[in-house]
Order: C-alpha cells, then structure tokens, then sequence
C-alpha cells in the first residue's frame, strides 16, 4: 500500500507550508506595528498637539500620576497602526493571493490601495470637519457656574473613537464593490436593504462613537449618503459584470 502524502492545495503547498506562511506574515505584521508605534511614540508630542487642535481654547488636565503617560502610549498606538496599515493590508493580500485568479489580484490590490486611502480620507474628514463641530458644540453648552475642563484621558478616547469610526465607515463603498465583484451581492438587494441598513447604522452608531447623540448622527448622516454611493457603485460594476457575460 502507497502512504497518503501531506494534502497539497491547488498551488502544491501543504498544510504545514501555508501556517508556516500565516506565522511569516503575522511577524512582519507585528514588527511593522511595533516600529510604527515606537516612531509614533518618538514624535508623540506633536502627535498630541494635532490631537488637541481641534478642541480650540478648552483646557485639558490629567487626574492621576500615570494618566498622561497612558494617553501618549495609546496615542503612539493608534498612529502607529494608522500607519502601518499598507503593510498590515499588502501582507493579508499576500497571503490570499494565491487562491485567486490574475485578474482578482491586480482588482484585490487595487483595493487594498483604494482601502487605506479611504480609511485615511474618513480620519481626515472627521478632523476637519466633525471633530470641531462636536467639540464646539459640548464646549458651548459650559456656564458661569460650570466651566469645561476636559480629562486628558477622556478627551483622547472621545477623539480616537470619532477618528476611527468614520476612518472604517469610508471603507463602506470598497467592502460593497468587492462584493458586488465577487458576486456576493447585488445592487437590487442593497436596495431592498436601504431600512435594515439604517437601523444598523444607528445601532452601530451608538456602539462605535461615545454616548451622546450629537456624535451618533454625525456618523449616521454620512453612513447613509455612503451607503447610496455604494448602490451607485454596485450598480455600475454589475452592469459591467453583465455585459461581459453576454
């Protein structure tokens, strides 16, 4: 009797093999974040002046000895991973790429590309633009009586989470094209889904952004118009599909 070999897949490499390439990926992941954390934490006091911009005149303080310190390793954190996310995308690309036909991959990196520049236009949109507004908004309800003096602490976690939630809201159009692509959804049923989307949206709204409502509707309101885009999306990309078809 012959013996049973490793099980190969279609490109020949084993089961051991393809763990041994997870494992070589996940390295480079977790040193690229690292590096990426250390040079943020090397630049952390400009990192934080840029955090505190958008809170105008308020002034901040820290409530305990090693609060501050806490707030610059998770400010040094977040940019870190803002930054290294290329490498952390191109790797998981790496990774899939051979299961994929020629064609998916150059569209998968083209993704990957499109992706991050996405995530980067929602923190940059959140910024400029709905950071001031929520800030100015919270800071205008003070008083004679009360005065605003915000947590160093509370402020930077109200900021990353404002930051973060809108930088993966803007992925919403490319997750709706890669599944249009591979035939995974269809533009009638996004539309069919416009009632249960926007319930999400706000359950998601209220769990991602801090607990106020003024915050929530600023994620929900461009969510939505997001939302339509990616219909619109959709619908050009499977129009194609059928015409290629024919």
């Amino acid at each position: 009797m012959l013996k049973e070999g490793p099980s190969l897949n279609e490109e020949g490499l084993t089961l051991v093999e393809h763990l041994t390439e997870l494992r070589k990926r996940i390295i480079i992941v977790i040193i690229t974040l690292l590096a990426a954390t250390g040079v943020a934490f090397y630049f952390v006091d400009e990192i934080q002046n840029l955090m505190i911009r958008p809170g105008g005149e308020v002034d901040f303080i820290y409530l305990s000895p090693p609060e501050l310190l806490m707030a610059h390793i998770k400010l040094a954190l977040m940019a870190g991973l803002v930054g290294a996310l290329p490498i952390i995308f191109y790797q998981v690309w790496a990774f899939v790429i051979p299961g994929i036909q020629k064609k998916q991959k150059i569209f998968l990196f083209l993704s990957v590309f499109f992706g991050t520049f996405f995530f980067v236009g929602g923190i940059i949109f959140a910024y400029l633009l709905i950071l001031p507004l929520s800030i100015e908004f919270f800071a205008g309800m003070a008083s004679e009586q009360v005065q605003p003096l915000f947590s160093f602490t509370s402020y930077i976690g109200f900021v990353t989470s404002i930051l973060f939630a809108f930088g993966v809201a803007f992925e919403l159009p490319m997750l709706v094209l890669l599944l249009t692509k591979f035939n995974l959804v269809r533009p009638r049923t996004l539309r069919r889904a416009r009632k249960f989307v926007f319930l999400v949206v706000v359950v998601l709204s209220a769990l991602i952004t801090p607990p106020d409502i003024i915050s929530q509707a600023l994620l929900a309101g461009p969510m939505m118009i997001l939302f339509e885009v990616s219909i619109i999306i959709s619908s050009v990309i499977y129009r194609k599909k059928e015409k290629e078809t024919q």
